[in-house]
């Protein structure tokens, strides 16, 4: 059986809302033994090379013209160096359940704000109105917990850097857009991945401390399985999809997988771990999900302020 297009879109989006909203731990126990910028570094490398050999083995095309290559530079430093390493390194500093609640908050508002700011979207009350009510059930789920306690200064930095990481990632995301006229979602992966990734891991081997002794993988299991899961489904799978997902619907709309992933992943740990639910916790993630509804559907209203890739400009004109 062969799927529509639009069921194709909706399956992608199931998949990415799943794969990252299990990535959070998985960061927190890599970088508990493997210094941030080469676990980053390695498995977005690593990332792209195996996306390439695909496209390779399918006959697709590689080469990227000049025109294109130093905006493609531009999002892959974004998305993936600047994006991971402050935002690992900020990570080391915070609760996975913090860092959750601002990057979850930060990324569909960021997205749309982006969008708007270069002309791809145009603001709309049903978006303002699905922003606000995911967010209230983000802090409704998550903010009693993340922020019980005092906050250090290394807290404080910690959260800034999860903040400013997730600002990179939408900046990036919104200006890749406008690419993928020309290059497949594949191929965008795939360098992003590959020049995001190489530049990251050039930097961590030359700058981070403990980076030449962790090259060798000696990490122990816990650390290897993380790394192995962000880089498969996490990385080369969930990329693919994000990208098809901003080509066709726009970067806000693809971004509300942030609703939907952190519901996620509290049910899977209600399920595998025994961790229970709130009344207060079950109220946030009914909000996160109607807020993310309420921007997926329906599907005309949405794209009615969605301008296709074709019709946006590479450079916005002044």
């Amino acid at each position: 059986m062969i799927l529509s297009r639009t069921a194709q879109q909706r399956a992608l989006f199931l998949f990415l809302c799943f794969v990252w909203g299990t990535t959070w731990l998985a960061m927190k126990v890599g970088i508990a033994t493997v210094p941030p910028g080469l676990f980053a570094g390695s498995r977005w490398t690593v990332a792209g090379l195996i996306l390439l050999a695909v496209r390779k083995a399918q006959g697709e095309p590689m080469r990227v013209t000049p025109r294109l290559a130093a905006r493609l530079v531009v999002v892959a430093i974004l998305m993936v160096t600047l994006n991971q390493v402050i935002q690992l390194y900020g990570l080391k500093y915070i609760t996975a359940g913090l860092a959750a609640v601002i990057s979850s908050a930060l990324t569909p508002i960021s997205l749309l704000g982006f969008s708007v700011a270069l002309g791809q979207e145009r603001f709309s009350p049903r978006q303002l109105t699905a922003m606000a009510v995911g967010v209230a059930g983000i802090f409704m789920l998550f903010g009693p917990d993340a922020v019980a306690g005092t906050l250090d200064g290394w807290a404080i930095l910690g959260a800034a850097g999860v903040t400013i990481g997730c600002l990179c990632y939408s900046a990036g995301t919104v200006m890749a857009r406008p690419l993928m006229r020309s290059l497949a979602p594949t191929q965008m992966a795939a360098m992003t991945n590959l020049i995001g990734g190489l530049t990251l891991l050039s930097a961590s081997l030359l700058f981070e401390p403990g980076a030449r002794a962790a090259i060798q993988f000696h990490w122990g299991w816990p650390a290897v399985f993380a790394w192995l899961y962000l880089l498969l489904p996490g990385s080369v799978l969930a990329t693919a999809a994000y990208f098809v997902l901003v080509r066709d619907w726009g970067a806000s709309r693809a971004g509300t997988y942030a609703f939907i992933s952190p519901v996620i992943a509290v049910v899977l740990g209600m399920q595998l771990f025994g961790e229970h639910a709130r009344w207060g916790d079950l109220g946030g993630m009914m909000l996160m999900l109607a807020g993310a509804a309420l921007a997926l559907k329906p599907r005309a209203a949405v794209l009615a302020n969605v301008a296709r890739p074709e019709a946006i400009p590479l450079v916005r004109a002044r």
